[in-house]
């Protein structure tokens, strides 16, 4: 059979010959044609890949925040305390922090879509234990095993987005990625009128259903787009229709140790956090913040259900404040394109990771503002309109600041990334596992007023931080052992 066009394959940079039957033999690197490309690919297709994507964290998100409103059905049919039901969602987000430490290493062995597919093939099945859970223990175990499965897009979906896109037109598709995890706990509480009118598991029957959905979404319109996969699957193919088995891509070449990858996904975050301060500071930030926003769904009802007379779906709906906030802040993309096109024309045409902060030092003042606003507005005397208002500019940070933490984790720990981005996840989630738990008491020994100004003072002290990493942000990156100078 004749060989492929030299356009298809590129030579191996250290091409082999081997000695078959007394001839020599050529290997041939397998490469990708233009039109191979995942970024050749038109742009309405790519645009549904993102939105697909992106609904998909929307879906999960979603599944940690909804289980907020299922407490006191759980507590009556289970027969336990409010305090014990919360474990719902703390279980759900611990689960959300862990499971990026497999899901990174396994995608990079085995590629992105078979990752996703799994994964929520899995958290559909999985969501019926939850669902049809006969005690409160059954409950939580599934709920811990369903965060766990629906991990997957909260780290390796990123990696999709920028497959698909050059850097030059990233940052907008990323946005939209980035804003939909965040987005899905408020869109958690919309559905409160479930509980309202039907039985708590409802609300589970009703999460099954929209992850159906996306399951069928993700086998219909999500291709494979990492691209040593594709080169792979591109070499077997040309192996199967030639008979010849010279051709191969970089992955068959790499000794990939599965148990090492995963061993250095699961010590390497935590080796950041340990040896690097600055990635440390950072991550404690969006901690803190993603805490206070699942803190939230504790304390609105004694803000809106106790002071307003709010019943069930009127709070669910109150939380559209900082979903208002958050689109908001990703109405402005355009503008921080603009800044950084800027930024990067001061540099040489390179972007500095510190000029990705100018975003966040915005985010930083937004959310104390936003939480001195509303805990100052959260008495009964007060309209109520005026405490969601507040909760716009909460809203606003939230995007501001993680959309700025994660771009800057990324670009100044390139090399890394995958941790980097791992750490982040971890500890946020560890956080948003643990503020939940003591809500109620801080809510009901300080009231709404002292409670919501406590969590303002505490996000007052972190507003310098921004501030000072865009400032000499480049020193601590040249001492750092981990960050690229």
């Amino acid at each position: 059979m004749s060989s492929p066009s030299s356009n298809t394959i590129a030579p191996s940079p250290d091409v082999e010959q081997q000695q078959t039957g007394g001839e020599s033999k050529l290997e041939h690197e397998v490469d990708l044609e233009n039109d191979e490309h995942p970024q050749s690919l038109p742009l309405f297709r790519k645009w549904l890949i993102v939105l697909v994507i992106a609904s998909s964290a929307l879906c999960v998100t979603c599944a940690s925040s909804a289980a907020a409103f299922t407490e006191d059905g759980i507590a009556s049919t289970f027969h336990v305390s409010h305090e014990v039901t919360i474990l719902s969602i703390s279980l759900f987000i611990e689960g959300l922090g862990l499971g990026p430490l497999l899901a990174g290493p396994l995608s990079e062995v085995y590629g992105r879509n078979i990752i996703y597919r799994v994964s929520f093939i899995l958290l559909f099945a999985f969501s019926f234990g939850v669902a049809f859970s006969p005690n409160i223990a059954v409950h939580f175990v599934f709920r811990f095993i369903t965060g766990f499965c629906g991990s997957t897009f909260l780290s390796v979906a990123g990696g999709s987005v920028s497959d698909l896109f050059d850097n030059k037109t990233v940052a907008n598709p990323m946005a939209v990625y980035t804003i939909s995890p965040f987005i899905g706990p408020v869109v958690g509480p919309l559905i409160r009128f479930i509980n309202q009118n039907t039985n708590w598991r409802w609300t589970y029957y009703t999460l099954i259903i929209w992850t159906f959905v996306q399951i069928i979404a993700l086998f219909l319109f999500v291709p494979e787009t990492y691209i040593p996969v594709l080169r792979l699957q591109k070499a077997i193919k040309l192996r199967k229709s030639t008979g010849d088995d010279k051709y191969f891509a970089p992955l068959e070449k790499h000794d990939i140790n599965l148990g090492q990858a995963l061993l250095v996904s699961c010590y390497k975050p935590f080796q950041l956090i340990l040896y690097d301060h600055m990635a440390l500071l950072l991550n404690i930030w969006t901690s803190l913040i993603l805490g206070i926003l699942y803190l939230a769904f504790q304390a609105f009802p004694f803000i809106f259900e106790d002071n307003h007379g709010f019943n069930d779906q009127d709070t669910g709906m109150a939380f559209m404040g900082i979903g208002i906030g958050m689109i908001s802040g990703l109405a402005s993309q355009p503008y921080w394109n603009g800044v950084n096109e800027k930024e990067a024309e001061k540099n040489g045409g390179v972007l500095p990771p510190e000029a990705r902060l100018y975003m966040g030092e915005i985010g930083g003042v937004l959310i104390p503002l936003g939480l001195y606003f509303l805990a100052f507005t959260t008495y009964p005397s007060v309209p109520w309109p005026v405490p969601i208002i507040a909760s716009i500019f909460f809203g606003a940070g939230i995007y501001f600041v993680f959309t700025s933490v994660f771009t800057y984790l990324v670009t100044a720990y390139r090399p890394i990334a995958a941790s980097a981005l791992a750490s982040n996840s971890a500890m946020r989630s560890t956080f948003a596992a643990v503020f939940p738990l003591f809500a109620t008491f801080m809510y009901e020994g300080l009231g709404t007023v002292g409670a919501t100004a406590l969590l303002a003072g505490v996000m007052t002290l972190t507003v310098p931080l921004p501030f000072i990493y865009r400032r000499i942000g480049a020193r601590f990156r040249a001492k750092s052992r981990f960050a690229v100078e």
